[in-house]
């Protein structure tokens, strides 16, 4: 080592840090700033469901997804609700 010190900048404020972490899109923030945060899907969606598919059918499904512009949860969640609207009825 040649006794050179590396200056560090100070540490940002954690109310900043967090408000860019919440923020999530990379975008500047100030400190003034408020960010505006979506409610997380964990209160939305509170149950998870597992199945297993096979590995061509996976990608079929994330290619449809794709080419449609949503995510896989979102389309298989459209599908489901179609399916198994709240009325009750069989679609």
């Amino acid at each position: 080592m040649n006794g050179k010190r590396i200056a560090f900048g100070a540490k940002p404020a954690a109310s900043t840090a967090d408000a860019w972490v919440q923020q999530g899109n990379g975008a500047e923030m100030t400190v003034e700033a408020t960010p505006q945060v979506a409610a997380p899907k964990a209160d939305i969606y509170t149950a998870r469901l597992t199945i297993d598919v096979t590995p061509e059918l996976r990608g079929r499904i994330k290619v449809a997804a794709f080419k449609q512009g949503v995510t896989v949860a979102e389309m298989v969640r459209e599908l489901l609700e179609a399916r198994f609207p709240e009325d009750g009825a069989d679609a």
